[in-house]
């Protein structure tokens, strides 16, 4: 049953308290240093180097780089670039200018020279701390980053200061930052499907405080759980998850620190040696994961699963299950918001459903008229703000008042993905507001196709997206990549197709298949829609073109 004994109480009681003034750094992750022995991080690299640091000495760490900081000049208020894959000098910083009062805004090691150059641009950080191959790309653009003061790299580059060398000459005792809870503390880039990226800004409640919801509820962690998130650092899903989540719940985070690709084979092993309790991964780690004989390995600890980012498939969530016994519990929110609907382990499990309005939300489905529509149809999923604005949302997203007004209608906070909510308070999710395909008058969500796709073992991974057509409008357009072992072929295309029709109602089968190597994606591994129908439009224009020319 977990944290939560009984869905409709929670609901009903929860009440997260904000206080004026709030450093989460001091009034939270300190507490949990009260027991000296409390393990807070154990980091494993490739070669089988592990590093363990517990509460307390993560508290002196942060202590140790916020007094460094404040040497460099950085002070409360100021904006720090943080750029580091899973080393413990990420969490180190991170809780550093959590009680220094400094604003950090974490990115992923994929930025280019340019992304940085941005970054800087629109956010007027002076600081940044970041690997070597990243300082090497920030090299590149410094020149045009005048608010750029303070250069600090983990490993060692001409011109800039050692991470490890100044932290180990820094006093480890400093006094925390009295911030209101309502100072911004992060500010995260969102790539969306369109434009360039938007800055979210997160205070110290609506992370520090929001995301106990995340962690208690969702996540289900208790002090004795080991935890382990796969996402990339440079993500939002890091903070839920990889910080927040689990630190408020005084539990353990485990991490891998691997400079490789992705690889399924070694995580599963790594879930079979090590005494990891929960697990939260994307949904493509999850399809990853049921390629492999999982009948093979023995997760002895492993208690608790689940999956956010983009919706799992059900097909996926079965072959797990049939092999570990576990369920994947999928949950839902964004950048913008800690989570919003989740399946809890307390409540019965719709397979391809995100679960149930968390505590401290209301979700609605709402019309044009920013009226909520019947259970059953279709509609704008929404948040609502009244009578009182719910804690685990974001401030604004930064300088941008106008995009910042541009999600509310009326009560409601919009959040740009269309979705159904049953009778039964269950809410599905129907693909972005511009990824509905529109063919023959029929409105087809992208991820029904895609799932269905997927149950057919030639199928690793797929996008749909619609294709312009002459007669329909818009036909359903499948861009596929094959699992190990298969060859594309046009009798392959029609297994597919057939294969789809049985699964879904015919008319969202695809008309046309394209077989792939690899799919374009946003930094945080979300596919870009957007580029494949840009794509699809600019072929059919051309070929209209020809063939009026011929």
């Amino acid at each position: 049953m977990g944290n939560m004994k009984n869905y409709e109480e929670t609901y009903r009681s929860l009440n997260l308290v904000v206080p004026e003034h709030f450093n989460w750094a001091r009034d939270e992750f300190d507490h949990w240093g009260q027991d000296p022995a409390r393990i807070a991080l154990w980091v494993v690299d490739d070669f089988g180097q592990e590093q363990k640091y517990t509460f307390a000495e993560l508290s002196k760490l942060s202590c140790r780089l916020a007094n460094f900081l404040a040497g460099q000049g950085v002070k409360s208020g100021d904006k720090v670039i943080l750029v580091l894959g899973r080393l413990p000098a990420w969490w180190i910083t991170l809780l550093a200018c959590l009680r220094a009062g400094i604003i950090v805004s974490p990115g992923t090691l994929q930025l280019t020279p340019k992304d940085i150059e941005y970054r800087f641009d629109v956010s007027g950080a002076v600081a940044v701390i970041v690997d070597e191959e990243t300082a090497a790309k920030v090299d590149v653009v410094a020149d045009k980053c005048p608010t750029l003061r303070t250069r600090i790299v983990v490993g060692k580059r001409e011109g800039w200061l050692s991470f490890d060398e100044e932290l180990a000459k820094a006093s480890d005792r400093f006094e925390a930052a009295d911030t209101r809870a309502d100072d911004n503390a992060l500010l995260y880039f969102t790539s969306g499907t369109t434009g360039l990226p938007k800055m979210t800004v997160h205070t110290h409640a609506s992370y520090g405080i929001g995301h106990r919801i995340t962690g208690k509820f969702w996540l289900d962690l208790t002090p004795d759980d080991l935890h382990w998130n796969m996402s990339d650092t440079g993500w939002a899903k890091a903070a839920w998850s990889s910080f927040f989540g689990p630190w408020n719940c005084g539990a353990a985070i485990f991490q891998h620190y691997s400079t490789g690709k992705f690889d399924g084979k070694l995580t599963l092993q790594m879930l079979e040696k090590y005494p990891i309790t929960t697990l939260c991964g994307p949904p493509t780690a999850f399809r990853v994961f049921v390629l492999e004989d999982l009948k093979k390995y023995n997760f002895k600890t492993l208690r608790h699963c689940v999956a956010a980012g983009e919706p799992l498939n059900p097909e996926v969530m079965n072959v797990w299950k049939d092999a570990t016994g576990l369920t994947i519990y999928d949950g839902y929110g964004q950048t913008e918001t800690v989570l919003l609907v989740g399946n809890f382990p307390c409540n019965e499990v719709r397979f391809g459903s995100m679960g149930k309005m968390s505590p401290g939300f209301y979700i609605g489905i709402i019309g044009d008229d920013g009226r909520e529509v019947l259970p059953g149809d279709e509609g704008d999923i929404a948040v609502r703000l009244t009578p009182k604005r719910p804690v685990g949302l974001f401030k604004e997203y930064f300088n941008e008042p106008e995009r910042t007004a541009a999600t509310v209608r009326g009560d409601w906070y919009i959040t740009g993905d269309r979705g159904i909510k049953d009778k039964d308070d269950y809410i599905w999710f129907v693909g972005r507001t511009d990824d509905v395909i529109l063919t023959s008058g029929y409105r087809i969500g992208p991820f029904e196709v895609e799932s269905a796709l997927i149950e057919h073992p030639a199928v690793a991974e797929s996008a749909v997206v619609a294709s312009p057509d002459e007669v329909r409008g818009e036909i359903v357009k499948a861009f596929v990549i094959l699992a190990p072992g298969y060859q594309g072929s046009a009798a392959l295309v029609k297994e597919l197709q057939d294969f789809v029709k049985k699964i879904t109602a015919p008319y969202k089968y695809p008309r046309e298949i394209e077989f792939v190597e690899a799919l374009p994606k946003t930094i945080s591994g979300k596919i870009r829609r957007i580029e494949l129908r840009e794509l699809e439009k600019e072929r059919k224009l051309t070929k209209k073109v020809e063939n009026n020319l011929s």
